[in-house]
């Protein structure tokens, strides 16, 4: 099989793979933030903004693995 066909291969399924992460990642983490808000309302603005910050480093490092699968199929 051409090297280039199987760089494409692992840039599929590598990006797949961080998507789902991301996706999976996100998706733990809204679910504690709505429990621990509706366990503590009071807190709710704090777990807000943690979620966010959080999400937001979830969503980097998954974009980090979508770029270095892109570099993968261009530098191949």
């Amino acid at each position: 099989m051409d090297p280039a066909a199987l760089a494409y291969l692992a840039a599929g399924i590598g990006a797949g793979l961080a998507t789902i992460g991301a996706g999976y990642g996100i998706g733990r983490l809204s679910d504690s933030a709505m429990d621990g808000a509706a366990r503590q309302p009071e807190a709710a603005g704090d777990i807000r903004g943690l979620m966010i910050v959080s999400a937001g480093l979830i969503e980097g490092v998954a974009l980090f693995a979508v770029v270095i699968c892109l570099l993968l199929v261009f530098l191949a």
